[in-house]
């Protein structure tokens, strides 16, 4: 635990000094695709499952010197979701729930940044955002962590960690198909690695 307060007591501090230093203003980040995750966890026949989808595309801006105008809008392309066992992503993909024929492109747009203790996107930093799930559009709070590598300078801002977490109700989006299999409720555990544009 004490590791973890002190990476990021270190990442504000390196915020503080990049901003300091005129580099300040929403910077591009791109995403390292295979370092970086979306994974849902869902209840089927009274059974934890695990499923994941890789991102499509992701448009990610860090401003040092106001974190709470950072940014991300991304998508996810949802015909490409594994989920274990064929039968269950079968159920997943089909029309009653995720229709991922007619509505392939899953999307999440941030709306707004609540930061944490101290100013930061962590220790309790939350997401406001709007996603957009099998053609229904509805807001969706996370929870946020950003943070630096292990090991790597205070200062050094070039590549960064995001985890996000949280859970939607699926029928509110229209995917209410097997209810006396699935739970409605899907747990998010999004994790992606980031490096500096340019």
């Amino acid at each position: 635990m004490s590791l973890l307060i002190s990476r990021r007591m270190l990442l504000a501090a390196g915020l503080a000094s990049w901003a300091t230093k005129g580099l300040a203003a929403a910077r591009p980040y791109d995403l390292v695709a295979e370092r970086s995750r979306v994974s849902f966890i869902f209840s089927f026949n009274g059974a934890a499952q695990t499923g994941t989808v890789p991102v499509r595309t992701a448009d990610i801006r860090v401003d040092p010197d106001n974190l709470a105008a950072s940014s991300a809008d991304v998508t996810t392309d949802i015909r490409q979701a594994k989920a274990g066992l064929l039968f269950v992503k079968q159920a997943l993909l089909s029309p009653s729930v995720l229709d991922a024929e007619n509505h392939p492109i899953v999307r999440y747009t941030t709306t707004r940044i609540i930061l944490g203790a101290r100013g930061r996107i962590s220790e309790g930093a939350q997401v406001d955002g709007v996603l957009t799930l099998r053609g229904v559009t509805r807001a969706l709070r996370l929870n946020a962590e950003l943070t630096r590598p292990a090991g790597t300078a205070a200062n050094d801002l070039s590549v960064l960690n995001i985890r996000l977490t949280g859970a939607l109700s699926r029928s509110e989006f229209g995917a209410a198909g097997f209810p006396k299999l699935a739970a409605d409720r899907v747990d998010l555990d999004i994790l992606a690695e980031i490096r500096a544009r340019g």
